[in-house]
């Protein structure tokens, strides 16, 4: 995947999400119709991520800016407890500052409260990368990736510092699962905030 294509991707998703923070006050205004309905958007996410720092592309330190936008859950369960199992689809972005590996990605997220405050998720889905492919075609501070797209997992543990705002740690891993050659992955270890419409 070229450069551009992620990195256009990347701040699709960033620019998408900023512009639903600042507009979702007028949606929340007494006796306006979209205050009754329910929204498409469940929550958007930035912050910052630390780029494999046990590997190749963790050398020397390397950061991204990360954004995500999760959408509200596409149906609804009466019990609490099986409403864990529904998830929020996601879509999200990291972009490299420096110029190495970018990807976007898409999935779905499972989010179980620990405490009113305390929360967990965990999520799966896949990522398509600019990275590089094979050993042979590698630059300075560069991971084989093996192929594209990529399965993605990611894991957080956060909490609610009020109704719309949380801030959460983040893990991520991208890899081929074995499904093509060199399969090292990339492991980023990050925070972000949310903001929940």
């Amino acid at each position: 995947m070229r450069a551009g294509t992620v990195l256009g991707l990347s701040l699709l998703v960033v620019s998408l999400g900023a512009t639903s923070v600042l507009g979702a006050d007028s949606k929340k205004l007494p006796g306006s119709v979209a205050a009754t309905q329910p929204g498409l958007l469940s929550e958007f996410r930035f912050g910052f991520s630390a780029q494999d720092p046990w590997g190749p592309e963790g050398d020397g330190g390397s950061a991204n800016l990360t954004g995500e936008i999760l959408f509200a859950k596409p149906f609804t369960a009466s019990d609490l407890f099986t409403s864990y199992f529904i998830p929020r689809p996601h879509v999200g972005g990291s972009l490299n500052f420096d110029g190495r590996t970018s990807f976007a990605y898409a999935g779905l997220s499972w989010t179980v409260d620990i405490t009113p405050n305390l929360f967990v998720e965990g999520s799966l889905g896949g990522a398509i990368h600019n990275g590089k492919d094979r050993p042979s075609h590698l630059q300075d501070h560069h991971q084989a990736m093996g192929c594209s797209p990529l399965f993605r997992e990611a894991g957080s543990v956060g909490v609610r510092l009020s109704a719309n705002w949380s801030l959460m740690a983040t893990v991520e891993h991208l890899s081929n699962a074995g499904s093509c050659s060199d399969n090292r992955g990339l492991t980023n270890i990050g925070a972000r905030v949310g903001y929940s419409f």
